[in-house]
This record gives structure tokens, C-alpha cells and sequence, in this order.
């Protein structure tokens, strides 16, 4: 899911209309891979300072098509933990699954 002052602007009606328009420009095909992409990824990641940059939130050439597999490789390249990817939404996927009660 998305970071809780990111959610009001990836359900309105701007980001909707803006990321229907790019994924459609690039055909839904993964800019890294070539497979079939679901993500409209911001290449400067939104932060709560910049999120009404509009030159960053909805700026087509802010944006990347990706596929899943690309798109937490993306992000994964930051991380620091084994086992930890993230989901369509930047959320954190353990793996093998991780209990949050441990």
C-alpha cells in the first residue's frame, strides 16, 4: 500500500488520469525487460517534500514502465537486507514471509 502522504495522491483523479496515459503511451511494455509492465514508477521517488511537485508526480518524463521483477529491483538496489523486496505499492515483501509478531 502506499506511504500513508502518498495515498491522496495516488487515488486522485490527476495521478489516475496521468498514469493511464503514460502506461498506454508505452504500451504496458517493461522499459528494462520488455515484458508486460503494471507500474508507472517515479524515478525521483516521492517524498512528502516534494509530492506536490507537480514536475515530479506527474511529469511524464519522471515516470518509467515496469514490470513487478523490475520495479523491486529498482528499489531493491537501495536496500540492505536479504530476503526484502517490495510489492507494486513500495510496501516491503520479506521472503520467506515474515510474521510481524516475531
Amino acid at each position: 500500500m502506499a506511504k500513508e502522504y502518498a495515498k491522496e495522491f495516488y487515488e486522485s483523479k490527476a495521478w489516475k488520469k496521468c498514469r493511464k496515459g503514460f502506461m498506454q503511451s508505452k504500451y504496458y511494455i517493461c522499459e528494462k525487460c520488455g515484458g508486460s509492465a503494471y507500474i508507472a514508477h517515479h524515478k525521483v521517488h516521492i517524498t512528502p517534500k516534494n509530492i506536490n511537485n507537480l514536475n515530479i508526480t506527474l511529469s511524464w518524463s519522471n515516470l518509467q514502465a515496469l514490470c513487478l521483477e523490475c520495479h523491486n529491483k529498482v528499489h531493491s538496489s537501495s536496500a540492505t537486507v536479504d530476503g526484502v523486496s517490495f510489492d507494486e505499492n513500495g510496501d516491503l515483501i520479506y521472503s520467506p514471509p515474515h510474521s510481524k509478531n516475531l
